[in-house]
């Protein structure tokens, strides 16, 4: 797993919002941005793609 910081784009397939945010990876491989659900209200449903900075 590779350490340093995340570029995270987040998009909501039901209202289109798009999130850009910086995070990292926990143990889980998951990235911790510290985003909760968008503003429609959507938490689960979700579009991430994350890049290296």
């Amino acid at each position: 797993m590779a350490e340093g910081r995340y570029r995270v784009v987040i998009r909501c397939p039901v209202c289109s919002e798009k999130y850009i945010l910086r995070g990292s990876r926990n143990e889980k491989g998951e990235y911790e941005t510290g985003f909760k659900r968008c503003v429609c209200g959507n938490e689960e449903n979700l579009n991430i793609d994350a890049s290296l900075e």
